[in-house]
């Protein structure tokens, strides 16, 4: 087994692990940790993330919530629920998930499996700094079908079509509202303050729809 340290401290990489070996290390390290796991075909990434890291997921999330509230729309969240396939060999955690089209499917479930329920309508990702992993190619194969990237200050949504992300204005979860936006709302969280910033969003969806 190499390890590999990447620049970022909060990074670590592990190659030629096997599924086995992957199982047992989500089994002993357990589900009350700080750190997520990216599992691709015998590379194992290891990302612990730090607050501002997180500052932006619970911002995103919250706005997510906005939506669901003013558009009608149930939603069913699963965090950084492991969404894992053993055939495909891959396996990820996001930084955020949600059930939203098929929100009726898992409703009353507290364990996903992606053998038998559909994998999440939607999942966010927040690019501080850059996986080793290609994530697109992982959530891809597990079918998720709408990705945000959150990085740098830029949101940038994708749709699965045939097997690959494409980029698109509009988010298709979200009655095709222009979300790429929606940093304009974060930075505005900085001088507002979070419930400042969720009243303005607020009042923004309103207008569109």
């Amino acid at each position: 087994m190499v390890t590999t340290r990447i620049s970022s401290a909060q990074r670590v990489v592990l190659r030629n692990i096997s599924w086995q070996t992957y199982e047992t290390m989500l089994a002993d390290m357990g589900e009350d940790r700080a750190s997520r796991l990216t599992y691709d075909q015998g590379m194992l990434e290891i990302m612990t993330p730090l607050l501002p890291h997180e500052y932006w997921k619970c911002l995103i999330e919250r706005l997510i919530f906005v939506l669901g509230e003013e558009l009608n729309l149930e939603i069913f969240p699963t965090g950084s629920t492991t969404l894992k396939r053993e055939d495909l060999r891959r396996s990820a955690e996001p930084d955020s998930s949600y059930y939203i089209r098929n929100e009726a499917q898992v409703r009353n479930k507290f364990e996903i499996d992606l053998n038998s329920d559909p994998p999440p309508d939607l999942v966010v990702e927040i690019d501080l700094t850059s996986s080793s992993l290609d994530k697109f190619q992982i959530y891809a194969s597990l079918g998720v079908p709408e990705l945000w990237r959150y990085e740098e200050g830029v949101l940038r949504i994708y749709q699965l079509q045939q097997g690959q992300y494409v980029e698109c204005s509009n988010s298709p979860t979200f009655a095709q509202l222009p979300l790429n936006g929606i940093p304009r709302f974060l930075e505005e969280s900085q001088r507002v303050g979070v419930m400042g910033m969720t009243r303005n969003f607020r009042n923004w969806v309103r207008e569109q729809i």
